[in-house]
């Protein structure tokens, strides 16, 4: 399987995000976690596409919002 690029938009506090993580973790699947709630940065970066809560994860560009299994399995390209 080819490298994807996985980034997981977090706040604090947030129990669908450390789903995400934890579910991303057991799958062995790398990501970069970015905290909009310590990192305005990463706020703006989210706030600019209009996207408005968290877990934001973004699969090779893709958007999986909250925690969505079944999209999360189909565009890692997993078997479940």
């Amino acid at each position: 399987m080819s490298k994807q690029e996985v980034i997981v938009y977090t706040s604090n506090g947030c129990t669908y995000c450390d789903q995400v993580k934890l579910f991303l973790t057991e799958h062995g699947i790398e990501f970069e976690e970015r905290n909009a709630s310590i990192h305005k940065e990463y706020f703006n970066q989210l706030k600019e596409k209009k996207i408005y809560a968290t877990p934001a994860t973004f699969i090779n560009g893709q958007l999986v919002l909250g925690f969505q299994v079944k999209k999360l399995i189909k565009l890692l390209g997993l078997q479940e």
